[in-house]
């Protein structure tokens, strides 16, 4: 492993989990479900959740390029902000309906990124020209690409 992923995982939670998707037809709702481990139990500090541009971890999560906005609006109205969610007991669990991004057409979140950021989005509202564009969120904590997963029930052969 690069000693710039040694040295990084040294200094920070070892967050892992999974951001699950379902949206059942194009003009349908998104909705997602966050489970994540990792968190200190005594770490009750908002982390904002994003989606950025890129599906590429080739550098770790600074590869996924800026927040995912292809209808170039102020932060936080891109369909990539998920908004800050606190670890309880060191988890994130949540159910979000209703989410402004799509998994269809050109727009679709398919081969992003989801980033768990350090800090809390300040929801566009910290007075500088980066709050407009990503929250001031701070760095990069975790990061995962988004993919299809096929699930089967009964006895798959």
């Amino acid at each position: 492993m690069p000693p710039y992923v040694e040295k990084y995982r040294a200094e920070k939670p070892q967050v892992t989990g999974q951001v699950l998707f379902k949206q059942t037809y194009p003009s349908g709702h998104l909705e997602t479900i966050i489970s994540l481990v990792g968190f200190s139990e005594s770490d009750n500090q908002a982390r904002a959740i994003h989606i950025h541009e890129f599906g590429d971890l080739s550098n770790g999560c600074d590869a996924t390029g800026g927040h995912f906005n292809p209808m170039n609006v102020s932060h936080p109205g891109h369909p990539g902000d998920f908004g800050n969610f606190t670890p309880k007991k060191g988890k994130i669990k949540k159910h979000r309906k209703n989410i402004k991004a799509t998994m269809f057409g050109p727009n679709s979140i398919l081969s992003r990124a989801i980033v768990i950021h350090e800090q809390q989005d300040d929801l566009g509202e910290g007075g500088n020209p980066a709050s407009l564009i990503n929250g001031n969120a701070g760095k990069r904590l975790a990061c995962c690409v988004i993919g299809i997963v096929h699930f089967c029930q009964g006895d798959v052969k």
